[in-house]
């Protein structure tokens, strides 16, 4: 075995180590219980103010609204009327276009024969399948779609 050199233990500094500080150094306060409790009462204080603000501004829109739809609803109805009685004489037009050809035919009758009973001024309402009898099928669909969500009078 070959010789190594003298062997050297590591050892402490002449002095010493200095001396570890395991005192607890506690963190400066920046918050206190009076911010905490100021802050948290301000902010609940501030929150109930925006709430009852928008409050107050939904229930100014919401009879802006209702005055709005009370406004607009008669003229809404009328031109739902309009655009109906438009589609029947379409209807009318339609079948007297289709049935042109054929001998003795009247529109709005079976052959001469009247379809419905006579009921003299007062109107009958068709049924859905009647009223979009000449427009697409697409048409159809779509109304029959509203017909089932939208309120009527």
């Amino acid at each position: 075995m070959a010789t190594a050199g003298a062997f050297k233990q590591d050892l402490p500094p002449k002095g010493g180590y200095a001396p570890i500080n395991f005192k607890r150094i506690p963190a400066k306060q920046v918050l206190n219980v009076p911010i905490i409790y100021g802050s948290l009462f301000g902010s609940m204080a501030l929150g109930y103010w925006l709430y009852k603000r928008g409050t107050r501004q939904m229930a100014i829109l919401k009879t802006e609204m209702n005055s709005a739809e009370l406004a607009i609803t008669p003229l809404m109805l009328a031109e739902r009327d309009r655009e109906f009685l438009k589609q029947c004489r379409r209807n009318r037009e339609a079948e007297e276009n289709l049935m042109k050809d054929v001998e003795g035919w009247e529109v709005g009758t079976w052959y001469g024969h009247p379809v419905y009973k006579t009921l003299g001024d007062k109107w009958t309402d068709m049924t859905l399948d009647e009223f979009y009898v000449h427009t697409s099928l697409k048409e159809y669909r779509k109304f029959y779609n509203h017909a089932h969500w939208l309120k009527f009078d």
